[in-house]
């Protein structure tokens, strides 16, 4: 039998493609090997990245031997996958179908278009459903109505309709086969189509015909195509950048306005260990991040709709806010272990849910008040009912600076007092008392700024190390960590302060794993097994360098991080750098808005004098 590590491709060889509902991976081989409907966080209906035999697949591929190159359509997320043979050149077209009002009322479509180029060639469709992470084989039904005929499957909650204008028959009760050979010129389609089960068995869905489908296919080009043009496009690296927007927009759930964090779950850290984590749920710090990544490219509009997924999670109140929701706003995420599954290379366990959900993270009141107060200056100011819900978290932040947390990395030992979260803590301090001074209503503004020197207080004096001259991990912890380049991000520190760049300077040295930064040093977190390289920080670096007016620097560190991605520009959470391959689930949001915001801060830097300073409040040395 072919080994895990042959059977699994790497993640490189995958691309992305999505509804803001739903997602899929797509590899090199036209095998759709991961895909949840109806949306990103459910039960995978395709999931052999998970389990290679048991997981199911949808695969559109040449019968001969082929070469194959990949693409996005330009400023889509429909991906086009070339094969070349002796005889004949043909594309594959994959995407989800979009359509106006389509936040409410998706098709829910995942459409497969194959189109002949030059000669001909010979195809060979598999689909193989395996619903529920595979533990459901479905049964599959065929239905004629007049010329056409369609296949339903069904198994549990799900169903799926399944038309192809390629002939397509059962094989061994569960999956579908067909062949064809395709001319120059011609067009074959694929469609399946997640309904309710109920509604299938009922007959009260009817497969589109194949002018529908094309015409599903040129909406969902210009939907997207429109969505793009609303981005900036005067910017070094941009093509990336509107790439990595794209990417956050696929992430978002579109009915609620929260975005996910990934679209996969347990795709290792490291290889074999138990460093597997499901992300399909929306983080407040990441999606903070995101929003406001965005905004740098112009893509203003998702901010409100996150602001408000947010405080009906946390049902208006501070005291309600976790640190992480699923997308519909779901609280109970438990998590737990489908040991059945081999797991991608053998990684296991693949854990469903994520046990982070109770976790205390401090940084989040700081995320929520700093993304509050961008938009203000932006002028779209919070309302009265929204201004209610952020002195309640500044209020929170207030009452619980003085907690040790998981912090940033959601450490899963003991809790620390971390830097980082504390300078978040001084953030919602900050950023309150500007809101309250400039819009009201009344609030203790001067108990709020008392509390605020007595965080910058103890940090400066357990947070600091004055022999090294650099801020540290913990107190009492003295390892550098990659998340104290975020400081200067809320105003705490300038960026070009001697300590920043000090604490810069050291963190590139000795977190530097080949070019790449490394969140922590190895062990520091205490689980098994040795994580690489977490790209994320590579790009914060680079955002630093930038604005302390280090372009070559930065420019320098930002290629070698573009290095990472694949042909799709598209990255992971974090990467190998002894294997060169991508580790982490994939692809990783973290990583794209963490690219846009260094992106931005290099264009933003282009042509400044060095004296570039942030106004700080109280700094001292």
């Amino acid at each position: 039998m072919t080994g895990p590590s042959l059977r699994y491709p790497p993640l490189a060889d995958y691309g992305y493609i999505a509804d803001c509902h739903a997602s899929a991976l797509v590899s090199k081989e036209g095998s759709i090997d991961w895909c949840c409907l109806p949306r990103i966080d459910s039960k995978s209906c395709f999931g052999r990245l998970l389990d290679w035999e048991a997981g199911g697949y949808c695969q559109i591929a040449p019968l001969q031997d082929h070469a194959s190159a990949r693409r996005y359509l330009p400023d889509t997320l429909v991906l086009e996958t070339s094969f070349r043979t002796d005889t004949g050149e043909a594309r594959l077209l994959d995407c989800f179908t979009m359509r106006q009002g389509g936040a409410r009322h998706p098709h829910r479509q995942l459409l497969r278009v194959l189109e002949g180029i030059r000669g001909t060639m010979e195809f060979r469709l598999d689909i193989v459903p395996r619903f529920d992470y595979g533990a459901v084989q479905p049964w599959i039904r065929r239905f004629r109505r007049g010329a056409s005929e369609f296949f339903v499957a069904l198994g549990g909650s799900n169903g799926l309709l399944i038309s192809s204008s390629v002939p397509l028959v059962m094989e061994r009760r569960h999956d579908l086969v067909g062949r064809c050979r395709l001319e120059a010129g011609q067009r074959l389609y694929l469609s399946l189509l997640w309904r309710a089960p109920e509604e299938l068995d009922e007959g009260r869905v009817d497969p589109p015909d194949g002018a529908t489908l094309a015409r599903r296919l040129d909406a969902t080009i210009a939907w997207w195509r429109a969505w793009s043009a609303r981005g900036r496009t005067d910017i070094p690296y941009g093509a990336l950048a509107r790439r990595s927007a794209l990417v956050l927009k696929g992430l978002s759930h579109a009915p609620t306005g929260a975005i996910a964090a990934a679209p996969t779950t347990s795709l290792p850290e490291a290889p074999g260990g138990p460093r597997n984590w499901d992300y399909r749920y929306s983080w407040v710090r990441d999606s903070c991040f995101a929003v406001n990544a965005l905004a740098g490219l112009g893509y203003v509009a998702e901010a409100d709709g996150f602001r408000r997924f947010i405080e009906r999670s946390a049902a208006g109140s501070a005291e309600d806010l976790q640190i992480l929701f699923g997308v519909g706003g779901e609280r109970r995420l438990h998590e737990y272990a489908l040991l059945e599954l081999e797991g991608y290379r053998r990684a296991r366990p693949v854990r469903i849910g994520n046990a982070a959900e109770l976790q205390v993270q401090l940084d989040v009141y700081g995320e929520l008040l700093e993304l509050a107060w961008r938009w203000h200056q932006r002028g779209q100011s919070p309302d009265a009912d929204y201004r209610e819900f952020l002195v309640g978290l500044v209020n929170a932040a207030a009452r619980s600076w003085t907690l040790p947390d998981r912090g940033i990395w959601e450490m899963r030992g003991a809790p620390r007092h971390f830097v980082q979260s504390k300078a978040m803590c001084w953030a919602a301090l900050d950023r309150g008392i500007k809101l309250l001074k400039e819009l009201g209503p009344e609030g203790p503004i001067a108990a709020w700024q008392g509390v605020r020197r007595e965080i910058r207080d103890s940090i400066e004096r357990h947070g600091y190390d004055p022999q090294r001259g650099v801020f540290i991990q913990a107190y009492g912890v003295p390892d550098l960590d990659a998340a104290l380049l975020l400081l200067p991000t809320v105003g705490f520190v300038a960026f070009d302060d001697e300590r920043m760049v000090r604490t810069t300077d050291a963190i590139q040295e000795a977190l530097d794993d080949d070019g790449l930064i490394r969140r922590y040093p190895p062990g520091n977190d205490g689980l098994e097994g040795r994580e690489g390289a977490f790209l994320a920080c590579s790009f914060w670096l680079a955002e630093c360098l930038a604005r302390q007016n280090r372009l070559p620097e930065a420019h320098r560190v930002l290629r070698r991080a573009l290095a990472t991605g694949n042909e799709l520009g598209l990255f992971a959470e974090e990467y190998d750098t002894r294997t060169g391959e991508m580790l982490g689930n994939f692809p990783q949001g973290f990583t794209h808005l963490s690219l846009i915001s260094a992106v931005v801060a290099l264009s933003d830097m282009q042509g400044h004098p060095p004296a570039v300073r942030q106004n700080t409040e109280q700094r001292r040395y």
